[in-house]
């Protein structure tokens, strides 16, 4: 059973491009109960479009085969800030203007999301997390938690790199671009009549051309046809048509346009150093899983984090499902976890 919460940090926070935070919310939830040393943490960070409640989209790693064990551990998932599950976000009420922040809400960097984050970790007294975890930008978090706050010990990484690449970058600008050309895109879930965004759908189809692998596609749709009218209507046209109208009704237009671009911030090695450099100050354990299949952050990418860390494993997982494996192999990935977990 999860207990969901919201902090308020009356608090003020200056981003990296110098907004100004009055105050923000965390939304959050957990499992388990926190022990009296606060050291018994699993610290999970969730994907693009994900939520705080990682029990419905990391069901894996909560069932009775995972190491994760809630009698024994506190398991916590904070909704990123600049989301619109309950942290503070575009669509949120700027204290001081009484309205939404909207169009004005800045773009997060990675390290400004870990350093909100860090409020809630330390009001609830959290003296050590025993493992951070999380896939794709869940994951980009999770590498940059590690770098700024000791108390991290160990770190399961999946789907991603040590950067943003041009590649990923550019995948992000069209789908932004898609966004770009419906012109209620910034007009979200903080006005009442606002129609849904269209754009938002096109850059969600964008998006899942990527997140799956061609085998995967021509697996489940071929060339199977829905219907035909005055031309054929593809099972995965309608798939792709669906999957956007589907976000369309959950998500926010401009709280994706702002996180994709927090995901675009991602580089260890700005103002640091180079990437040999910074990696080898990440002393701690981290295993780093790559998916064969992943053509939105190909494998290559883990293979060279992996190889920068001075303590880092690395596991290619096979899977035809491409970049979404992370969301769906739990058979594998929870063995892989458990080995990681019990090594010292």
């Amino acid at each position: 059973m999860s207990i969901q919460k919201t902090l308020l940090v009356s608090e003020t926070y200056t981003t990296e491009s110098g907004f100004v935070f009055k105050e923000f919310e965390l939304s959050y939830h957990s499992w388990g109960r926190l022990n009296k040393n606060g050291d018994n943490v699993i610290l999970i960070f969730h994907a693009l479009t994900g939520d705080s409640n990682a029990e419905e989209w990391f069901h894996g790693f909560f069932d009775q085969e995972s190491p994760i064990d809630l009698d024994q551990h506190y398991v916590l998932c904070i909704n990123t800030p600049g989301s619109c599950y309950g942290s503070t976000g575009p669509q949120s009420q700027n204290p001081q203007t009484k309205k939404a922040y909207g169009p004005d809400f800045p773009v997060l960097g990675i390290r400004d999301i870990v350093h909100m984050e860090q409020y809630l970790l330390n009001h609830l007294q959290i003296n050590s997390i025993q493992c951070a975890i999380g896939g794709s930008m869940g994951g980009m978090i999770a590498l940059e938690f590690a770098l700024i706050d000791p108390r991290i010990k160990r770190a399961f990484l999946m789907a991603m790199g040590k950067a943003h690449t041009a590649w990923s970058i550019g995948l992000s600008h069209l789908q932004r671009q898609a966004i770009y050309q419906d012109p209620h895109w910034m007009s979200g879930w903080y006005t009442a009549d606002a129609p849904p965004s269209q754009g938002l759908s096109l850059a969600r189809q964008i998006g899942m051309m990527t997140y799956r692998s061609p085998k995967d596609y021509e697996t489940k749709f071929g060339r199977d046809i829905r219907e035909i009218t005055n031309h054929p209507y593809y099972q995965v046209e309608s798939y792709l048509d669906y999957q956007g109208q589907k976000l369309n009704k959950r998500f926010d237009a401009l709280s994706y346009e702002r996180l994709t671009r927090s995901m675009d911030t991602h580089d260890i090695s700005r103002d640091r150093g180079s990437f040999k450099e910074v990696g080898k100050q990440l002393t701690i354990p981290i295993h780093v899983v790559g998916i064969l299949s992943d053509a939105l952050y190909p494998i290559s990418e883990q293979e060279d984090l992996a190889q920068l860390l001075p303590n880092g494993q690395f596991t290619a997982l096979d899977s035809p499902y491409g970049h979404d494996a992370f969301l769906i192999e739990f058979d594998q990935l929870t063995q892989i976890l458990s080995r990681f977990l019990a090594t010292t």
